[in-house]
């Protein structure tokens, strides 16, 4: 088959799961609906498979034309390179293990086929995000996976007990998604009026070429563009200062925190900046706002998952973390960089939210890590599955999250050894907090109730078997982009691989000393070691405990309440909204509008009505006015004649 027939077939397949799920799913046995759900997803995987495997060099496919001006034309076109296949393959495959484990997570919720049917449109928004050529198609996608999220975070929204709170994070999840969509729009009109197309390939070459008249290094114009990007992907990808609706977001099913929040939509925002790598190298002073913003977020969040106590929490405000890191990366112009953190990320932390979904299924949908304890004995392959991930995330020596870890922090001493310690505070903080979840969930004595110690158990294959592989995954993650310092031929394999997407080619980072790149590793890996160390002497020799929340006080209140950070937006946000829309009301609404509404409405009815006197149905009344005006007439033309006389 062609490459265009593939790529119909590709997109049409997560469409086709949603459909058939949508429409048919609730007379579907579960088995057959959560298959069909699942099957369209890993052929999907196969074919982005095919294309990482027999395409060298970009493909664009043009299937029509969307928009046709004198100034520009917007097609209904796509970009088959490196970066949208690795993304893809992302994706699917990661998405392929997370359907797998929703069919057993999910087995006895009553809204089974819908939950696919939103999962596999959420699969084909992504894929229409990252395989389009130019920014309308990304938008397209973009505001669908928007949608789709909503619907997703908010799925229970008719539980008895939770269903306000989960429609209020998927409220909140719009709303702050909206305002970095915002960013988005103005920078696709901006894009428009300056290079006169949205086409990437057209765009990188613009830049690369110097044809476009009024671009230069400091251009206001493209500063302007760059920061309406980077303000889209604060959204996306929960950057200060639009990051609290992620942790609220833990409200949806564990399956979609797993999707959305570790793989799929939250690296939306890195991937639009890494392929809008172009304009964002001629501004550097967006790169340097990246830069500070990411390490902003990566340390404040990591100090918030410091107490958190829900197992959930603790893995959400570590996403907001580490998605802190690849904005560290970006900022840095280490692009290639990012991606690859974006792909182990994907592999350990779909592992650890998985892992917390088979933890939760098998305590009867407890979440509270105080009420945990001891579970290593009772399941054993959620225990050291989790383990490894929690080990990966923590950069120990020779995993995944090490090598990625490495990469941005090495880029960063280059840049500035002052802010290389400040994101070691980071990476420190990481390791303390995923450590002490870790030891309070599967070690020591079990803390929950009688009933939920009677009907612990272990997940079934369904559930273990994605976790297993992600396991793996999370273990050799780190192959893909191995340092010269351990090979040297074949070293940094996916930077090479990635460098073949338009633009990423002409960004250059060298190689680290080797004195200087061991003392990096093992300054990563004694942190790493030496936290480990320490929080098995606190949390299973000591026995040390989580506090209650009156028990907090200081810097661990702090951390427990979030800094107070949505009190503050609540204060200085919400509150002044929602007066302003009480008074508008009062005012504008039911005053203004209503009186003038209501008063046109009256006037019309009392005009209608002595207007309607006049049709009284009698023939003498008729020949009255017939009369009348005939004899107005005469007198009218009668005036005219002496006048003009």
């Amino acid at each position: 088959m062609t490459i265009s027939t593939l790529l119909i077939i590709l997109l049409c397949l997560p469409l086709c799961g949603a459909i058939i799920n949508g429409l048919f799913g609730k007379h579907l046995p579960k088995s057959i609906s959560g298959g069909i759900g699942t099957a369209v997803i890993a052929l999907s995987f196969l074919i982005i498979l095919s294309f990482f495997n027999q395409i060298n060099e970009p493909v664009k496919v043009t299937l029509f034309r969307l928009i046709h001006l004198d100034s520009f034309d917007i097609q209904a076109s796509f970009l088959i390179d490196q970066l949208s296949i690795w993304m893809a393959l992302i994706i699917t495959g990661i998405g392929t293990l997370i359907h797998i484990f929703s069919m057993g997570y999910m087995s006895h919720d009553e809204g089974y086929s819908k939950f696919f049917t939103y999962l596999n449109l959420f699969i084909f928004a992504m894929l229409l995000l990252v395989l389009g050529s130019n920014y309308f198609i990304l938008f397209f996608g973009w505001e669908g996976v928007g949608i789709c999220s909503f619907l997703l975070i908010g799925f229970h929204y008719s539980d008895p007990e939770k269903g306000i709170a989960n429609s209020l994070a998927a409220r909140k999840a719009f709303v702050m998604n909206r305002i970095g969509d915002a960013g988005l729009v103005f920078a696709l009109f901006l894009i428009l009026q300056t290079f006169h197309t949205l086409e990437f390939d057209a765009i990188s070459t613009m830049v690369k070429m110097g044809g476009v008249d009024g671009i230069s290094l400091n251009s206001v114009l493209i500063v302007a563009i760059t920061l309406c990007l980077f303000l889209a992907a604060t959204g996306k990808s929960a950057q200060i200062p639009l990051f609290t609706w992620l942790p609220d977001a833990m409200a949806g099913p564990t399956p979609v925190s797993a999707l959305i929040h570790a793989a799929t939509m939250v690296t939306a925002g890195i991937y639009m900046v890494t392929r809008s790598n172009f304009l964002f190298e001629l501004a550097p002073y967006a790169k340097d706002v990246m830069l500070y913003i990411g390490i902003a977020t990566s340390l404040v969040a990591a100090f918030m998952a410091l107490r958190q106590n829900d197992i959930k929490k603790v893995l959400a405000y570590s996403t907001v973390s580490q998605l802190g890191l690849m904005v560290v990366a970006l900022g840095l112009g280490a692009y290639t960089v990012a991606i690859f953190h974006v792909t182990t990320h994907a592999f350990f932390k779909a592992l650890l939210f998985l892992g917390s979904g088979s933890v939760i299924h098998g305590m009867s949908d407890e979440q509270d890590i105080r009420k945990m304890g001891g579970l290593r004995k009772i399941m054993p392959v959620t225990h050291l599955t989790f383990l490894i991930g929690t080990l990966a995330i923590s950069g120990f020596p020779l995993l995944s999250g090490f090598y990625s870890k490495d990469e941005i922090i090495g880029h960063l001493f280059a840049e500035s050894p002052v802010l290389y310690v400040v994101i070691m505070c980071s990476v420190v903080l990481t390791a303390i907090y995923m450590f002490r979840l870790y030891f309070l969930t599967f070690h020591g004595t079990f803390r929950g109730t009688s009933h939920q110690k009677d009907h612990a158990h272990e997940s079934p294959l369904s559930m273990t078997f994605p976790l297993m592989v992600l396991a793996v995954l999370s273990v050799l993650g780190g192959l893909l982009n191995l340092p010269g310092l351990f090979i040297h031929e074949g070293a940094h394999w996916l930077n090479h691989y990635l460098a073949g997407a338009p633009g990423l080619g002409l960004i250059e980072h060298p190689e680290a000393a080797i004195n200087i790149t061991l003392m990096l590793m093992g300054v990563a890996s004694a942190v790493s070691i030496g936290v480990l160390i320490w929080a098995y002497l606190e949390y299973v020799k000591k026995g040390t405990l989580a506090k209650s929340d009156q028990e907090m006080s200081g810097w661990e209140r702090l951390s427990a309440m979030k800094l107070f950070w949505d009190e503050a937006y609540h204060f200085l946000f919400t509150r002044p909204a929602e007066w302003l829309g009480e008074k508008l009301n009062h005012v504008v609404e039911l005053k203004v509008l209503n009186t003038g509404v209501f008063g046109l409405a009256t006037l019309t009815e009392k005009a209608g009505s002595q207007v309607r006197k006049l049709q009284n149905g009698l023939l003498s009344s008729y020949l009255f006015w017939m009369l009348l005006g005939l004899i107005m007439l005469i007198v009218s033309y009668l005036i005219n004649t002496i006048h003009w006389n």
